[in-house]
């Protein structure tokens, strides 16, 4: 798939992710003007640039998509389709980060890691999570699919699937059936 053909995919899934996740979202041009688009776009490439060892210029696409998104994405961390950031200011995401599909951060939240250690020390993020404003997220620690965390909560261990947590340090509060195929929501 050529880039521009890419481009346009992003674009289309960036406007349909929005739709569904901002309820101030009016027309599909204004997708351009979400620093969550930017962020995404550019960190694709840098990425892309990134396995290829282009580390010079995929920091330095990094760094520019700081200065004008206040989104920090490291060119190594690995996300999924349907990542969508509302608002976004201050968000961090740590080189050895793994995010999975359909998951939504809110401003302020930081994916990082706890020392200078080698190896795996940012967090994985499944599938189908939401982690409220605020929210610091460290280590190697997992949050399972389909977890929500709530606004300014620490995590510092896993958090399981089908679960809400909250607090500093987080704390699962309330357990959920899993998703049904298909559908978005998720039950109590």
């Amino acid at each position: 798939m050529g880039v521009w053909k890419k481009l346009r995919h992003n674009w289309k899934e960036m406007v349909e992710v929005t739709k569904e996740k901002d309820p101030a979202f009016y027309m599909a041009v204004e997708v351009f003007l979400y620093p969550c688009f930017w962020a995404i776009i550019n960190h694709r490439v840098a990425h892309w640039l990134y396995k290829k060892h282009h580390l010079i210029l995929a920091q330095i696409i990094s760094k520019w998509t700081r200065f004008i998104t206040g989104i920090e994405i490291h060119p190594g961390a690995t996300i999924g389709k349907r990542f969508f950031i509302d608002h976004g200011m201050g968000v961090v995401i740590g080189e050895t980060a793994e995010i999975g599909n359909n998951v939504m951060l809110y401003h302020g939240v930081t994916l990082g890691g706890t020392g200078k250690q080698k190896g795996k020390r940012h967090p994985t993020v499944e599938d189908n999570v939401t982690i409220g404003a605020g929210t610091i997220v460290l280590g190697p620690v997992t949050i399972g699919k389909n977890a929500k965390i709530g606004a300014g909560s620490l995590v510092l261990k896993d958090i399981p699937a089908n679960t809400t947590a909250v607090g500093s340090p987080a704390r699962v509060v309330r357990k959920h059936q899993e998703k049904s195929e298909g559908k978005n929501e998720i039950t109590a």
